[in-house]
């Protein structure tokens, strides 16, 4: 007796710590209360509901990613695993900013990956749900296997073709670059060599990221590329990088409508107050909403949520949902 008492209380403690772990419950949270990075936002009409999915550190059981879903953007319920990594799958590490998209009757999630001495790359997983599980269409990533690259968006153009735009990173090339690239009908594969479209020195607030204070700067740093065209016909790209004061949402427009631009960078970021990594959506009332984590930094970061207006053919952020700490980082530039 005294022995099952014992393990008893050690299995409680393996609970309490894999909870610990966590750092959650499974149960219902506010939005402010969901610990997540690179936050990217599915509305499902057909189920009245949103998924988030994002960059988690706290999986139990190994690496993976997890999602949340609500009715109203407030109030969400989670953490559920939509992908935990699979016995022989070739990455154990850095697993990073999930994104979802619908296409052609299935959802299908773009996902960074690393391994030791394999170059970091975006890989594609698909799905009959948007709840998952989601399972990788390929064995490897469909990025260049010989480039460091992160952050993968799917991108339709005019004729319903599908694009990957990613980041060639900086780790690699110093100054980082965005590109794109062709891929075939199932997202299986590219069919033809990737294009630069801009590089991070382009952008006329940059700073070269410094991981600490008092340590030797790096590179110019390009996170997070998501593409969205206004009623007007505009093109526009979200992407992120750092400038004076920390990570910042920056916001360009191709001037030809088209995804090879060329690209023209705003002057001034989109919002400054140490987040990024955003992107944008439609919401059940027809508003477009942005979604981005702030603060930058490693367990602290969480999702904000705010209102995008077109105005005067650009973009205006205003608050929503959002303190006014978080909020006085929208650029006054496009108030």
């Amino acid at each position: 007796m005294r022995m099952l008492t014992i393990w008893g209380k050690v299995l409680v403690w393996i609970i309490l710590l894999s909870i610990n772990i966590l750092g959650v419950e499974v149960g219902e949270y506010n939005l402010e209360e969901i610990r997540l990075r690179d936050p990217f936002i599915v509305p499902v009409a057909k189920e009245g509901r949103y998924y988030i999915f994002g960059t988690d550190w706290r999986l139990p059981g190994g690496p993976g990613f997890l999602s949340y879903h609500s009715k109203d953007l407030i109030t969400w319920k989670g953490p559920y695993i939509v992908f935990q990594r699979p016995q022989g799958f070739w990455a154990d590490r850095d697993y990073w900013a999930p994104e979802v998209h619908h296409y052609r009757g299935k959802y299908y999630m773009f996902a960074s990956f690393k391994a030791p001495g394999v170059c970091r790359g975006t890989q594609i997983l698909a799905s009959e749900n948007p709840a998952g599980p989601y399972q990788c269409i390929t064995e490897k990533p469909v990025t260049p296997e010989n480039w460091e690259c992160l952050d993968g968006t799917l991108y339709l153009d005019k004729n319903n073709n599908p694009w990957m735009v990613f980041c060639h990173e900086w780790v690699q090339v110093n100054d980082g670059e965005i590109c794109a690239m062709p891929l075939s009908n199932d997202l299986k594969k590219a069919t033809d060599k990737p294009i630069l479209l801009f590089r991070a020195s382009e952008a006329p607030w940059i700073k070269r990221w410094t991981p600490e204070p008092g340590k030797i700067s790096k590179g110019l740093v390009t996170d997070g590329p998501f593409l969205y065209r206004i009623s007007g016909g505009e093109l526009y790209m979200l992407w992120s990088s750092f400038g004076k004061g920390g990570y910042k949402l920056a916001l360009c427009r191709s001037e030809s409508g088209e995804l090879r631009g060329p690209w023209k960078q705003k002057k001034t970021p989109l919002y400054e107050n140490d987040g990024g990594h955003g992107m944008m959506f439609s919401n059940f009332n027809h508003e477009i909403m942005l979604v981005l984590h702030q603060p930058n930094r490693r367990l602290l970061e969480r999702p904000r949520l705010f209102i995008v207006a077109e105005k005067n053919g650009t973009l205006k952020i205003d608050s929503w949902q959002a303190d006014k700490e978080t909020c006085k980082g929208i650029s006054s530039e496009l108030k």
